[in-house]
Order: C-alpha cells, then structure tokens, then sequence
C-alpha cells in the first residue's frame, strides 16, 4: 500500500543535485548581454459603440491581457455554458477584460448587457491577439500598392 508524503518529505528525501550552471560572469560582461523581454500582454482598445453602464455613463477605452490556459478551460465548466454552448464567449471575454472605461471589475453580466457589434469587436480582438500576439496586421493600400501595418485595436472613437 502505498502512503502519501508531502512536498517537504519529498524535497528531503531527493538528492543533492549538482550545480551544473555556468560560473558568474564579470559584472561587465554580465551588463553588455541584452535582457530578455518579457512579452506585450495587455492591449488597450476602443470600442466602436461603448457599453452604456446603469448610470446611462458610456465605456469605451478598455484592456484585454493575453489569455492563459485556465481562461479558456474554466469556462468549460461553468453551468450556463454547458447549458448554452454559446455563452462561452461572454464568459471569456469576462475573464480577459481588465478594465473598461472606469469599470475594473468586468463580468459575464458587463459582457451580456453590450452590444453585439462590440461583443463581435472584442471577439476578433481576443482572437487576434491570442493567435498572433499583436494587433497589428499586414495590408496594401489599393490605390498605390503601398504596403504598411495598421493597429487594429484602434486609437480613436470607432476605429477598428
């Protein structure tokens, strides 16, 4: 039978690793190697209409940061998404949204009262930048085949 033991127990009973890391660099040496950047994870936006708080106050400038594992597994285990398949994008779209106009506290009941156009916009945004990491995409001016990047997050009221 086997019995249980904690995480103490364990680290006890593992043996001593060697250290294997490389010796310390000079502080020189050590200041001229560039650090690693640690990832874009918020993305503000705008959105195109603006969710309309109980106040009649309209939120429009927004955060969404970078989606984790658990974002997306929670929702699967939420009861009104195994009830409507199709609440599972209110729910996650909760989870991701940090900040919306003044609001901090941003939840499935937030998402549920916007409107649809901006749910779409929050959407594609989630989409965008969970699949690529940025919103910024490729494109070609049609009238003299210029190629340049746009934000699509926009910087102004309505842009997308």
């Amino acid at each position: 039978m086997r019995r249980k033991i904690g995480l103490e127990e364990l680290l006890e009973r593992a043996p001593a690793t060697q250290n294997t890391a490389p010796p310390q660099q000079a502080p020189a040496a050590a200041a001229a190697q560039p650090r690693a950047r640690a990832p874009h994870t918020e993305f503000e936006f705008e959105l195109p209409l603006g969710y309309v708080d109980d106040e009649g106050t309209v939120h429009r400038h927004g955060a969404m940061r970078l989606a984790t594992a658990r974002d997306e597994l929670m929702p699967q285990i939420d009861l009104r998404v195994k009830e409507n398949p199709a609440y599972l994008s209110v729910v996650l779209l909760s989870h991701v949204i940090t900040r919306l106009g003044d609001i901090t506290d941003v939840h499935a009941g937030v998402v549920e009262r916007m409107y649809a156009t901006d749910v779409a916009f929050l959407q594609d945004l989630y989409q965008r930048i969970n699949s690529e990491g940025h919103t910024r995409a490729a494109v070609t001016c049609p009238h003299c085949d210029g190629a340049f990047e746009v934000d699509l997050a926009g910087g102004r009221l309505g842009e997308s």
